[in-house]
């Protein structure tokens, strides 16, 4: 079998809409990022994506006793572990204290969104900063790593979910397209679905059955046109797609109503408070990765779209409206997250971060009456919670006007170096790139000995 205007073995791209076709409207290149695994221990890291930079000042590093141009508009509040104080603005974090370690100590020098976005994602600095914020990652992040060392789970279940979303700026690259994200989309929204779970075009359970046998005597027509051997591995690829659309366990993990909804209340019935119960749900089905891209939800039509606190970040806004608004329903969601998953006794097998891509300004900055501050990737912080670590403890410390780390300076490549450990994942583990040169998983970073 030869397309008539191009002699040889048909291409890939004939043979993918063919197989596409073959299964009735089930488009197998989006099912390929629903990737999954079977470890000897099923755990799991939450990642609550704070992009724009959140100010450490107004989060989990307060500085009361700094000059005002640095302290901010807020107060501190206790938490239950002395010391360990939080912005006012997290009171129900605060009632968490015990389940918390604070790491205020983080710091790298990628002061723009993308850049240092890749920096804590990927554990990679790039190697030409790029002021415009529009780079993509030239090595994949910590999901799509553990996409591939943790493999396709015979039940379907994705390996490495975003929700709503997947972070933008990084890609799979020399892993393959099959190890990015797979997109939840909002569960928040009315008559929630996840994408991709269901067949296409009207397509039943029957017809889906006999499409797949048809497409298995297509394969074995495919094989033998393959002559160079282009498209070893799609079949296992297929498979998990199959297993994914096919297992009624995966797309229980995704049914949210199947909560009590006193729970979904407790999280909140908003974006952050169902994306959160949502990644409760598929860390404890087995999922390895689960983003929760922290753009802010919509409410009464008001819309603050990330943690990018400039003076100017929108009209009208700055950064102690932007705050008062945004923070509740993160107190909401995260504290209901880490609550939920200690009562629950999955706290050793379930990491839970919050963070961002950098920090920003001790000193605030004023436009036309309004606060704010910029970007400054020397000093941050992160929530860390679970994982069986040591919890009730801040690790680090910034000077009186959090300007840099004064006590244990840690890296991101620290912190990723503690979730490869987490997940069971060597971090010196070394993957071909597309020039067949070996690369590290990291360079550098150790784990955090002060969690245990």
């Amino acid at each position: 079998m030869r397309d008539a205007s191009c002699p040889g073995p048909m291409s890939r791209r004939a043979f993918l809409r063919l197989g596409t076709l073959a299964l009735g409207g089930l488009a197998l290149p989006q099912f390929m990022a629903a990737r999954a695994s079977q470890t000897s221990r099923p755990t799991s890291v939450i990642l609550f994506w704070m992009w724009g930079g959140p100010s450490q000042f107004e989060t989990f590093d307060p500085k009361p006793d700094a000059p005002v141009e640095y302290r901010g508009p807020f107060r501190p509040i206790r938490t239950t572990v002395p010391g360990m104080d939080v912005c006012e603005l997290f009171p129900r974090l605060a009632e968490q204290g015990q389940r918390l370690a604070l790491v205020r100590s983080l710091h790298h020098t990628m002061s723009s969104h993308n850049d240092g976005s890749i920096e804590v994602l990927t554990g990679k600095t790039p190697t030409v900063p790029d002021p415009t914020s529009t780079a993509r990652s030239d090595h994949p992040d910590f999901g799509m790593i553990a996409s591939r060392s943790r493999g396709l789970r015979p039940d379907g279940l994705p390996q490495y979910v975003g929700i709503p979303t997947q972070p933008f700026m990084t890609r799979p690259t020399y892993l393959g397209l099959n190890h990015q994200a797979f997109v939840a989309g909002d569960p928040s929204a009315a008559g929630y679905r996840p994408p991709h779970l269901g067949l296409t075009g009207g397509v039943t359970v029957e017809q889906f059955a006999s499409r797949r046998r048809l497409l298995a005597n297509f394969d074995q027509l495919r094989r033998d046109m393959d002559a160079h051997g282009r498209l070893e591995g799609t079949d296992r690829l297929r498979e998990a797609a199959f297993q994914l659309l096919s297992n009624p366990q995966v797309a229980h993990a995704f049914d949210l109503g199947r909560e009590d909804g006193r729970v979904r209340d407790r999280y909140g019935r908003h974006l952050w408070g169902q994306s959160c119960l949502l990644a409760r749900r598929l860390a404890e089905a087995g999922a390895g990765v689960i983003t929760v891209d922290a753009l802010a939800p919509v409410q009464n039509q008001r819309i603050y779209f990330s943690w990018d606190d400039h003076a100017d970040a929108q009209p009208g806004w700055d950064l102690a409206e932007g705050m008062r608004w945004r923070a509740p329903f993160m107190d909401q969601a995260l504290s209901a997250l880490i609550a939920d998953v200690h009562d629950r006794g999955l706290d050793r097998d379930i990491l839970i971060l919050a963070l961002g891509e950098f920090g920003r300004t001790p000193r605030l900055t004023t436009l036309n009456g309004k606060l704010g501050r910029d970007h400054y990737p020397q000093a941050m912080s992160a929530l860390v919670s679970g994982g069986g670590f040591r919890m009730g403890q801040v690790i680090g410390a910034t000077n009186s006007r959090g300007e840099y780390p004064r006590e244990r300076p840690l890296t991101p490549q620290d912190l990723l170096a503690t979730v490869y450990r987490h997940l069971g994942i060597d971090p010196g583990h070394e993957f071909l790139d597309f020039t067949g040169r070996p690369i590290p998983i990291l360079s550098a970073g150790q784990p955090l000995r002060d969690l245990g």
